[in-house]
């Protein structure tokens, strides 16, 4: 591994700007793994809009199945994927909501079509057609013809602070370099693990 930084934050970074220029697609995708109250594990991906020395975050209906599971559970690891740089990360820990004036400033961002889809879409629930889905878009652009699209209630963002991070990279004949971090009361412990 040819990166120094001893802090985890700062080497994400590091790698997430090398990654966004050379990923074809989605460098922000990460796979989010989320349980249930009774340890059923889920994953499925989804873009991270925000990075600090607090976490991780992003950005999803409170009402989906993957909200439901980190507010019972308060917990999640999330996994990118650089397959153009040979790379992983991973992170896990507690999960918590981001406050409302960030999950407005982040809304305001959005096409004006996902934010009408976020009032549309009861996310992750059985939906009879795509017809029924068009349906009540449309309702939304007549609802909010002409004005701004606010944030609706059940939608907003969790930030993951991590316990644990780990960087991975490939190697050759399988021999990778991992590189863990685990978070301590002064900060954090760095050592390697095998590949």
């Amino acid at each position: 591994m040819t990166d120094t930084a001893d802090d985890p934050f700062a080497l994400f970074a590091l790698w997430f700007a090398e990654a966004r220029e050379t990923e074809i697609n989605d460098s922000n995708a990460m796979a989010l793994a989320t349980t249930t109250a009774g340890g059923q594990p889920s994953v499925r991906m989804v873009l991270l809009k925000g990075h600090d020395a607090r976490g991780f975050v992003w950005y999803t209906n409170f009402e989906s199945r993957k909200a439901r599971e980190l507010l019972d559970t308060g917990k999640a690891a999330i996994l990118f994927h650089w397959k153009s740089l040979r790379r992983q990360f991973r992170a896990e820990g507690p999960v918590s909501r981001v406050d409302d004036a960030e999950a407005d400033a982040y809304f305001a961002t959005r096409s004006r079509d996902s934010q009408l889809g976020a009032w549309a879409s009861d996310q992750s629930r059985p939906l009879d057609s795509r017809a029924t889905f068009e349906a009540r878009f449309a309702e939304m652009q007549a609802k909010f013809d002409g004005g701004d699209v606010p944030r609706p209630p059940h939608w907003s963002g969790f930030r993951l602070a991590p316990e644990r991070i780990e960087f991975w990279e490939d190697g050759a004949h399988r021999l990778h370099h991992r590189r863990l971090f685990t978070r301590t009361d002064g900060g954090w412990d760095e050592g390697l693990l095998y590949p």
